[in-house]
């Protein structure tokens, strides 16, 4: 079975005021974290869409054996970079894709695992559940391509994870860290936001 596995990194990180997706942690780019969980993991087909900073994530993946995508619309939201995953993984012809985030820095190719094992039992869309509800990182089968291909602009893909169709799910609590704040950053930067060791 094809899996594909896209870290979404197009975004102008608004919030935060800087790139996020070239923050070091550790000495190392939270995208090319993200990246090399992707690329440890079971996907057999790995790729980073990137937009409002591409030269700069392009460069800090170097010579990851990843593919990278160019998505021209990003400024529209992160609905135009699943839309270009799904085209990629169309392309690719995987039965599933997982949609990944580039600035959760407690994410591990285990937890990427965990959601392919449990879509290979039951055959649903298999979400990460934290704060209470369904998230991503989560895997989508292709046949739900096309809805994931309808989204607009500024929603994403855990849209159609919490509107009672049925989701499987995988606790995973450190998905609530992400960093698109300087609050974040500094929590990052601190002790108190070391990774957790894979589980």
């Amino acid at each position: 079975m094809r899996i594909a596995c896209a870290i979404l990194a197009a975004g102008a990180s608004r919030r935060l005021g800087r790139p996020k997706q070239t923050l070091l942690h550790r000495g190392q780019p939270l995208v090319v974290a993200a990246a090399e969980c992707a690329c440890q993991s079971r996907a057999s087909a790995c790729a980073v869409v990137v937009g409002a900073y591409g030269g700069a994530v392009r460069e800090a993946l170097g010579d990851l054996p990843i593919e990278i995508l160019d998505n021209d619309a990003w400024n529209e939201g992160v609905a135009s970079s699943i839309r270009v995953a799904v085209r990629w993984a169309r392309t690719r012809q995987c039965q599933a894709l997982i949609i990944a985030l580039c600035d959760q820095p407690k994410l591990t190719a285990a937890h990427l695992d965990r959601l392919i094992s449990e879509y290979e039992r039951t055959r649903l869309p298999v979400a990460s559940f934290y704060a209470r509800k369904n998230a991503v990182p989560a895997l989508f089968p292709c046949s739900s391509f096309d809805e994931l291909s309808a989204l607009c602009g500024d929603v994403g893909a855990s849209a159609l994870l919490n509107d009672g169709a049925p989701v499987a799910s995988v606790p995973w609590p450190d998905g609530e860290f992400d960093v698109d704040t300087t609050d974040a950053e500094r929590r990052l930067q601190s002790r108190g936001a070391a990774l957790s060791s894979p589980k």
